[in-house]
């Protein structure tokens, strides 16, 4: 591949609004304009039925972020714009990824594990109304990336780990097939806002506080108005800071017109003016967009036709590439047989040591076995030197070197200490030639 590989999706579990838009449509139609960059775009349908149970309301939702996209300026020439689930290699990656995945990496996923500590602070089964897709979302999303390459995905912080645990995918199949997998990069974009709702909290259909992005103009107008404010007076003068409103403004506005905004709140500008101000700012944007975007939703075939034609050009792609994969697991036609040339090129699965940095700013390590199971987890280290000598000194010294580093290092539920020892003792083993 000579240029790098970007891929975005939406789950279709909901009409746009403009938190969509500041925090994804935006940024991406003006990321697909860069000619450095080959771009993904898709519909993650799949997901949304992790948790949506409402067919017409993913069939809907489809419909809207297919057309939002395409208003925005998307250009499905320019770009691979397709459906998820017309992609049907992607629920076959998934199934292989599952097999290199382990279990105990899935665990820890944020979603999975928010579920189970509500369920147990409520005194109920700690996987009581947690489906086996919450879990294995993670692996869906692998197989979303890896299946065409992607070298960075444009996400939120909140969904970095999911970019962490499609690394640890791709690593895990290259090391047990031969290298397939491009091991992708999360793209955190710090100037992409993210913007406040109704009532001040993150705009989330979760808190039902959205504003949706193609809302006719009077709608648009009365939700800016119901905007949460203080009770601040005219002529007295207003915070900036935590003002939801200003902080909607500004996700529009130019620098110049923010800092008017700013100096009109410290003139003591009235909130309805204001108001009125961040309505106007806002509908000079939206408004040419929303025209186009009412037109495409009253021509569903078209957006149809462009999915279908875009989900034609992924597979020109993932086709290929997963005869590959089924080759490379031994999903073979009887009628070729292994080489002694491919026996020994295959690579026997071992154990590997992984070394991160947290949010908390400490450096991590944690030890896998060759079935990607956690064994060891770390404490924090104040620097990656510290983390690495403390690898070296368990790869050199093996089980010895386990009380040594006893305060280092973090218990992990149900895993053996003879599994712990048998998997530093095939580290130190020589490679057979």
């Amino acid at each position: 591949m000579s240029s790098k590989r970007f891929l975005t999706g939406i789950t279709t579990s909901g009409t746009p609004h403009l938190g969509n838009y500041v925090g994804s449509i935006r940024p991406s139609v003006r990321a697909s304009l860069r000619s450095d960059v080959e771009s993904f775009y898709f519909l993650a349908d799949y997901h949304a039925l992790i948790k949506i149970d409402e067919p017409a309301r993913i069939q809907r939702s489809t419909l809207e972020i297919a057309a939002s996209w395409l208003a925005a300026g998307l250009d499905p020439e320019r770009v691979i714009f397709y459906r998820q689930s017309d992609v049907p290699e992607i629920a076959e990656l998934t199934w292989l990824l599952t097999c290199v995945i382990g279990k105990g990496v899935l665990n820890r996923a944020h979603a999975y594990k928010a579920a189970v500590d509500k369920n147990t602070q409520a005194g109920d089964d700690p996987d009581t109304d947690v489906s086996a897709g919450l879990f294995m979302y993670p692996v869906l999303m692998g197989a979303d990336i890896l299946l065409f390459n992607a070298h960075k995905v444009p996400v939120g912080r909140d969904q970095v780990q999911h970019i962490e645990m499609a690394r640890d995918m791709a690593h895990s199949f290259n090391h047990r097939y031969g290298e397939h997998f491009v091991a992708p990069e999360a793209e955190i974009e710090e100037s992409v806002a993210t913007l406040p709702g109704l009532d001040g909290r993150k705009m989330s259909k979760s808190y039902d506080n959205t504003i949706p992005l193609f809302a006719p103009r009077e709608q648009l107008k009365k939700l800016i108005a119901g905007i949460v404010t203080d009770s601040t007076p005219p002529g007295q003068a207003k915070n900036v800071a935590g003002s939801a409103l200003f902080q909607i403004y500004q996700a529009f506005a130019t620098e110049a017109e923010t800092n008017a905004l700013r100096q009109a709140y410290a003139d003591g500008i009235g909130w309805g003016e204001a108001k009125q101000l961040v309505f106007e700012r806002i509908d000079r944007e939206i408004a040419p967009m929303r025209n186009a975007y009412l037109a495409l939703l009253d021509d569903p075939a078209k957006i149809e036709a462009i999915l279908r034609a875009g989900a034609a050009r992924a597979r020109q792609l993932a086709t290929p590439f997963m005869n590959r994969l089924r080759d490379a697991v031994g999903l073979r036609d009887l009628r070729a047989q292994a080489g002694n040339t491919a026996a020994k090129r295959a690579k026997v699965a071992k154990p590997v040591f992984k070394q991160y940095r947290e949010r908390d700013g400490k450096f991590y390590f944690k030890l896998l076995g060759a079935d990607s199971r956690l064994l060891l987890q770390s404490a924090g280290f104040a620097s990656p030197r510290q983390a690495g000598q403390s690898i070296a000194l368990l790869q050199t010294q093996g089980t010895s070197a386990l009380a040594a580093l006893a305060d280092q290092l973090q218990p992990i539920a149900e895993v053996d200490s003879r599994d712990i020892s048998a998997a530093l003792q095939l580290l130190s083993a020589p490679e057979c030639g």
